[in-house]
């Protein structure tokens, strides 16, 4: 899953530990370099087994989520 800043980044990260879903964010700060330029979002990485009630809650947000390919 893709955060496009740091507001949404939050959001997510704040959805996952409080439902103990563990995670690791890749590129955590790098939209603060650049703000604005969505190709330098962070990434949120959930264990496989996660996935799908991750990808549930973050639905629930109605958040602009976009799974990575």
């Amino acid at each position: 899953m893709n955060a496009q800043n740091v507001g949404e980044l939050a959001m997510i990260k704040s959805l996952l530990e409080g439902n103990g879903i563990a995670y690791v964010v890749h590129g955590e700060h790098v939209s603060s370099l650049y703000p604005g330029v969505p190709f330098l979002g962070s990434r949120v990485l959930v264990e496989e087994s996660e996935l799908a009630r991750a990808d549930t809650l973050l639905r629930w947000l109605r958040l602009s989520i976009r799974e990575a390919v």
